[in-house]
């Protein structure tokens, strides 16, 4: 029973300690820090990138808020890569003004290896770009885009996530969730971290990374289902902090799907438990060998995931033998359990409410989606739990069907906080 005690003690203060960091370092969030002064002025080259696999019915729409942006048309490109498709991906983008590669390979499948493909191709053409910006094909993009990532190149910064905003938060439950999740993260974990002078990481779509460093990488090199991630950690491992862009603003399609959303969220999960396999012990090498907070966050990053959800796990288990055994009473199992269950379930609401004034958001649309908030982040424990022991690693299509243009989104100057 001691030991048990013991073990019980030290796993609540592992978690205590956890928590109590991400929050200081979230409040970091609520500073505005003056502007970073140009290092140089100049107006750049892009290429805009889109991976795309059967996207007839969404990739014209973001072809044309590409072609919309208020930055000079002679220097920048829009490339789109049909990648394994098989309906009319390539004839659509073509008539609506993309280059478009295609691309068979029904053994590699994932967006990594597209990129992979397609960039290497570009750097033994030498082309001639400065930076490259990649998107998911069912994102529309503000029309500033381009120019806020153009500025970050003059200010310096190699590799900047743009803010990935929702075009559909309040179609249901499901999207509402997905809404308050990266709005959450948005504020609370990237923001903040670009502000204490950490790094952020890359969100899968929106982000511009400097084609120079493409160059050196040879194309993109990641292996893992989360390949924005691991894009992430590589450059952590190496010193480099990435950049945050909150008025660079694409808007992303979620699925209104219970069944996509876990096969989406399960993939991710799959991902994330690849990273941790590659990347926690050089982390933490990193982290010992160079002493930067950038490298111990990095690591805290890793296994605040799925090891800490483990570890959570372990720490429930406890407080059930220890009753089991005589060694609690029945009020006190109640407390320690809804000591986890509180946090878990409830936080998450008030925390998505904060962040949504914050960002001056109307509440009303999404009161539905708050109340639903707990029901979204507790099916992706379960998604977790049941990671742990059946991964499919297979990828899996997300019908996009929601054909909303540029032009149907509020602009996002009015409710989203420049820094």
């Amino acid at each position: 029973m001691d030991y048990l005690y013991i073990l019980r003690e030290a796993l609540v203060w592992t978690i205590t300690i956890f928590w109590l960091y991400q929050i200081l370092v979230s409040l970091c969030s609520l500073v505005k820090l003056k502007d970073k002064p140009l290092k140089i002025k100049k107006d750049h080259r892009f290429m805009a990138i889109i991976p795309a696999h059967n996207e007839e019915p969404v990739v014209a729409n973001l072809i044309e808020s590409l072609k919309n942006q208020n930055y000079n048309k002679d220097l920048y490109d829009i490339y789109v890569i049909a990648d394994n498709c098989t309906d009319n991906t390539a004839k659509v983008a073509r008539e609506a003004g993309a280059i478009v590669y295609e691309r068979f390979d029904s053994t590699k499948k994932t967006k990594g290896y597209a990129l992979d493909w397609f960039l290497q191709q570009k750097i033994k053409e030498d082309a001639q770009y400065d930076a490259i910006c990649i998107f998911d094909a069912d994102n529309i993009v503000d029309k500033n885009f381009i120019k806020n990532m153009n500025k970050k190149l003059c200010q310096g910064e190699d590799v900047v996530q743009g803010y990935r905003d929702i075009k559909n938060p309040s179609d249901n439950w499901i999207t509402a969730g997905y809404a308050l999740f990266y709005w959450t993260m948005h504020r609370f974990y990237h923001l903040a971290r670009y502000n204490l002078g950490l790094s952020p990481l890359l969100n899968g779509t929106g982000f511009m990374v400097r084609f120079d460093i493409i160059k050196e990488e040879n194309g993109w090199k990641t292996v893992t289902l989360t390949e924005d991630i691991e894009f992430s950690l590589q450059r952590i491992l190496k010193g480099k902090k990435l950049g945050w862009a909150t008025d660079a603003i694409v808007y992303d399609e979620q699925p209104t799907g219970f069944k996509q959303s876990w096969s989406q969220r399960s993939r991710w999960t799959v991902g994330h438990i690849q990273c941790i396999k590659e990347y926690t012990k050089p982390l933490a090498e990193a982290a010992k060998e160079n002493k930067t907070m950038m490298n111990f966050d990095g690591f805290l990053y890793i296994i605040g995931s799925i090891p800490m959800f483990v570890i959570t796990l372990i720490l429930l288990a406890t407080n059930f033998l220890m009753y089991a055994a005589n060694g609690m009473t029945d009020t006190e199992l109640v407390m320690n359990i809804l000591r986890y269950l509180i946090p878990t379930f409830l936080l998450p609401i008030g925390t998505a409410a904060i962040v949504m004034m914050l960002d001056k958001r109307p509440i009303k649309p999404m009161l539905k989606g708050l109340l639903c908030y707990p029901l979204f982040m507790g099916s992706w424990l379960l998604i977790n739990f049941k990671c742990l022991f059946k991964r499919n690693t297979t990828w899996e299509k997300i019908n996009h069907v929601r054909d909303i243009k540029i032009t149907e989104v509020p602009e996002k100057s009015e409710v989203v906080e420049k820094v």
